[in-house]
């Protein structure tokens, strides 16, 4: 194959794509149905509708609970086995850093105890 060709064969391909594309959107365009808001969302309706909508989504975390669950414990375990594998570069790093930033992280320290105890007092003089 030529260039040429190649070019030619990649435009084809590209412009079957965004027809496809565009067919695509206006199908999904075209299966949507218009909302009424004012009779969806007027005095009577709007709590019934609010109260659905919360069980709705309450259901929907119900059923995917189980698989929630373990996509955390699985995080977990890796970030823990990460760690374990990198324990001695993280220890280094940490100690590194607290190196090179002691004079920030002191002057950090001070302000943030001062900030805590001001808050401490005020909440003490209320």
């Amino acid at each position: 194959m030529t260039l040429e060709e190649l070019k030619k064969l990649r435009k084809e391909n590209f412009l079957a794509h965004k027809k496809k594309k565009k067919a695509y959107y206006l199908k999904s365009k075209i299966a949507k149905k218009e909302i009424d808001y004012e009779a969806e969302l007027n005095n009577l309706n709007f709590f019934s509708k609010i109260k659905e909508i919360a069980h709705e989504q309450k259901k929907y975390i119900d059923d995917r609970k189980e698989s929630i669950i373990s996509k955390l414990k699985e995080y977990k375990n890796l970030k823990k086995e990460y760690y374990e594998q990198n324990k001695e570069k993280i220890l280094e790093y940490n100690k590194e850093y607290r190196e090179r930033k002691k004079e920030e992280l002191k002057a950090y320290r001070i302000e943030y105890y001062k900030r805590l105890k001001e808050k401490q007092n005020k909440l003490d003089k209320e």
